[in-house]
This record gives structure tokens, C-alpha cells and sequence, in this order.
């Protein structure tokens, strides 16, 4: 359970509080211009109000006179809403209005003003049957009619104000929404995201404690933390192998390994003992020596295999002629199959490339023919016979070795591919144990498989890689 302290300084709560900023001002920008666009739409609708009843006043008293300009401005003024009227005469005395004075100043000199005005109730009196007056504030425009009439006309801002405030009002309770909606989805985010990579982090803690079978979970929102988490148990599973793999060899290199060293051991006694002849002591150097090729070409299979598990370079692979290859290796142990009394066969597809290591591949061939000639052996009435073949069958390229011999039974194809196995009746051969495991790991390398097929009679060995 992390602490406040340790998930502040978190990556992902850094991140969220950063999107969060950038969201709050954003927003409050936004808000900012809408509400300073509407309270500005708001004054220029009111002094286009105002110009426009000036001009209508203007028409009225320069085509109509005195006496209809003194009705338009008393049926306006009788209007409820937040118009401001006022009619005087060329010196400014009050005429008509619903204010009852004005600054003289306002008066004389036509233009653009603000000022505090008092205002007549037309339906709201004292018990002495007096008009109330209502004070405001006010925006007007001054001008001299043609008849030389003073008119004043305005709108009370009050109103205006208060509609500015319900904006501020709607503007802050907005920022405060906006704020704590950011909060809580920045926190239901950041408590998200860190629950995930706890997750990892937990796995990870329990696989370098010593158990390699953990997993990290992976979900079904199939999001990007679950193509992490697929990504990281695919690799711990191929982790997993090679460790499990890596101790199986550490076992069987001890274990049969262990025999032909104390073989070379006791033949160095023997010809150290006391007594011993000269032609002693080379048979037991002879015997020393063969000794010590079997446990470097023991070795060296192990090193092959653990390159081809390993996974070659990108640079080792090239465009290779399997179809060649193939044909090579077969015609190079047609003179030993013969010795043995086999017939070696070929059935090979012409042209037939593959991107490739030439000598893996080259090698998978050769141990395949060499067990296939090793360890035959020929049924009753039928003549010994071996097929190397290469052929394309859909986009897949499959390389056989086939024969016609005894076979392995069902429950043994799977087992000989490990490394140092070898069946009961193949003891007596010399041999490792390491070339089924060497073809193998040739073709987990170039992305394929291989497999022991039945051959009715006999045994079919497939490689089987991506064409």
C-alpha cells in the first residue's frame, strides 16, 4: 500500500495533475470570454438601442414637429423597462421624461454619458398621491433635435449589471465544478493507472523472490496495460523455460558427463600404476583421447544448441537454397548409407529458398541422416531404404528424412527431442543424446517446428519452418 507522500510523487499523479492544469485553464479561459462576450454583446445591443431610438426621435421631430416629438417621447417614457427619457426645451428646462432632471452639462453639449439619475414610478405613489422616485444608474446620448428641442435618451445599466453578475456567478460556480470534476477523475485515473502498474510491480517482486510461474494479470479491456502485460509474460515464460531448460542440462551434463570423465580418470591411473608397459600407457592415451573427442563433440553440440535457442543474429540470417543444401548433404552420405547397406533416396523440389542460417540448417540435416543410418534397422523381406526430401506445400517449407524402419513408438516422439535422451535399444550406439534437441532448437530458431511422424513402417522426421 503506497502512502500519500509516495503517491504524489508518482509519475502518473505528476502527469494527471499536469492534464488537470491544462483542462482548468483551458475551461476557465473559455468561460473567461464567454462571459465577457455576452456582458459586451449586452452594452452594444444597448447603445444600438439607444442610436437607433435617437434617430427615430430625430425623423419624428424633423418631419412631424414639436407636438409629435413631445407624444413619442411621452408614450416611450409611460413604457415599463430600462429606457431613460428626458425632454427639454432649447435651454434645457424639463419638458416631457420619466427623469425628472439632468446634469446641464449632459444637456448642452450632445454626446455619450454616464451618470446617477432618479427615475418616476408611474404605478407606484405615496399615500400624498406623489410618483415614487427610483434611483439608478444610467448610459445616454445627448443631442439637439432640428426644432432646437434638448432629448436625452439612455437605458439603465442596473440591470445590465445584475445580468453580469448571474454570468460571474454561473462563471465561478462553473471554474468550481470544473475544478472538482478534474479532481475526481484525475484521482479515479491516477488510483487506476497505479493499480495497474502495482500489479506489475507486485508480480515482479514475487518472480526475483524465486517463482518464476507468476504472471502479471492481464484484464479483459485489452488496453495497453494488457498488451504490456501479455508482452512481459510472454517473456517470462520464455524466461521460465530457459532456466527450466538451462537446469535440466546443468543435470544431465552431471550426470552423463559424469561416466566417460571417470572413464578418462581411470585409464590416467592405469597407466600411472606401477608396473605398467609403454604399449599400456598409449593404448590408455589412445583410449584417453577418444574419451576427450566424445566430450568435445558432446559440448559442442550443447554450445550449438544453446546458440540456436539463443536466437541467431539478424546478420547470420540470408536467402539460402534449401533445395541445395539439401541435395548436398544427402549426396554427401549416400557412400555411408551405402556401407551400411541403405539405400539413400532424394526427393527434392527444385528452387526452393528460404531466409536462413546455412549451417544450422546444413547441421539439423546432417544429425537426422546420420540417426536415420545410425539406428536402423531393417524390416523382415523389405530392403533398407532412406528418402531426404524438400518440398513447398502451401506457405510453409517442410524438410523429411523418412525410413522404413522399426519407428518409435507414439509415446517417445515427444520424449527423444530432450536433451541427453536416448531409447533403451540405442544404448549400445555410440552417441550424446544431443541431435533431436540440436534439430530442434534449429527450428524454434527460424520460427517453425519439428516433429516425428508415423511412416507406416518407419519414421518420418519434419522440419517445418514459415516459407
Amino acid at each position: 500500500m503506497r502512502s500519500l507522500p509516495q503517491i504524489l510523487r508518482t509519475t502518473t499523479v505528476r502527469l494527471t495533475a499536469t492534464f488537470i492544469l491544462i483542462f482548468v485553464v483551458f475551461s476557465v479561459a473559455l468561460l473567461t470570454l464567454i462571459a465577457w462576450q455576452s456582458s459586451y454583446q449586452i452594452q452594444q445591443q444597448q447603445t444600438a438601442d439607444i442610436d437607433r431610438e435617437v434617430r427615430q426621435l430625430e425623423r419624428i421631430d424633423r418631419r412631424q414637429g414639436i407636438r409629435a416629438i413631445a407624444f413619442a417621447v411621452q408614450r416611450l417614457s409611460s413604457q415599463p423597462g430600462p429606457g431613460i427619457y428626458f425632454l427639454g426645451d432649447p435651454s434645457g428646462v424639463y419638458l416631457l421624461g420619466n427623469i425628472a432632471s439632468v446634469p446641464a452639462e449632459i444637456i448642452l453639449e450632445p454626446g455619450v454619458y454616464s451618470f446617477d439619475y432618479e427615475r418616476f414610478r408611474p404605478f407606484d405613489v405615496t399615500e400624498e398621491g406623489e410618483a415614487k422616485l427610483r434611483r439608478g444608474y444610467a448610459v445616454v446620448r445627448s443631442v439637439q433635435l432640428p426644432s432646437g428641442m434638448r432629448l436625452v435618451v439612455g437605458r439603465d445599466v442596473v440591470e445590465r449589471q445584475g445580468f453580469t453578475a448571474i454570468i460571474i456567478q454561473a462563471f465561478l460556480a462553473g471554474v468550481i465544478g470544473i475544478l472538482l470534476f478534474s479532481l475526481v477523475a484525475g484521482g479515479i485515473t491516477a488510483r487506476r493507472v497505479l493499480r495497474r502498474i502495482d500489479a506489475i510491480s507486485a508480480t515482479s517482486s514475487k518472480i526475483m523472490s524465486g517463482n518464476l510461474s507468476e504472471r502479471v494479470p492481464v484484464t479483459r479491456r485489452n488496453d495497453e496495460f494488457d498488451g504490456l502485460a501479455t508482452n512481459l509474460n510472454a517473456m517470462l515464460e520464455r524466461i521460465e523455460l530457459l532456466m527450466q531448460g538451462l537446469k535440466e542440462v546443468t543435470d544431465n551434463v552431471a550426470h552423463d558427463l559424469k561416466t566417460p570423465l571417470t572413464r578418462l580418470r581411470n585409464q590416467a591411473e592405469s597407466a600411472l600404476r606401477a608396473g605398467a608397459g609403454d604399449e599400456d600407457r598409449r593404448k590408455a592415451l589412445e583410449t584417453t583421447i577418444a574419451e576427450s573427442d566424445k566430450l568435445i563433440q558432446t559440448f559442442n553440440a550443447l554450445l550449438m544448441i544453446a546458440r540456436a535457442e539463443a536466437g541467431a543474429p539478424s546478420g547470420t540470417l540470408a536467402d539460402v537454397d534449401i533445395s541445395a543444401v539439401v541435395a548436398d548433404v544427402a549426396e554427401l552420405y549416400m557412400p555411408v548409407a551405402e556401407d551400411a547397406g541403405i539405400e539413400l533416396a532424394t526427393e527434392v523440389t527444385e528452387d526452393v529458398h528460404l531466409r536462413a542460417n546455412r549451417e544450422l540448417i546444413g547441421q539439423a540435416i546432417v544429425n537426422l541422416i546420420e540417426n536415420a543410418i545410425k539406428y536402423y534397422e531393417p524390416a523382415e523381406g523389405k530392403a533398407a531404404r532412406i528418402v531426404v526430401g524438400v518440398r513447398r506445400e502451401d506457405e510453409r517449407v517442410l524438410i523429411e528424412v523418412a525410413d522404413n524402419g522399426p519407428g518409435i513408438p507414439p509415446e517417445d516422439r515427444t520424449r527423444v527431442l530432450e536433451r541427453f535422451v536416448r531409447l533403451e535399444k540405442s544404448r549400445t550406439e555410440p552417441g550424446s543424446g544431443l541431435g533431436l534437441s540440436l534439430v530442434d532448437a534449429v527450428a524454434h530458431l527460424h520460427k517453425g517446428t519439428f516433429r516425428i511422424e508415423d511412416n507406416d513402417p518407419g519414421v518420418r522426421a519434419v522440419i517445418d519452418l514459415p516459407g
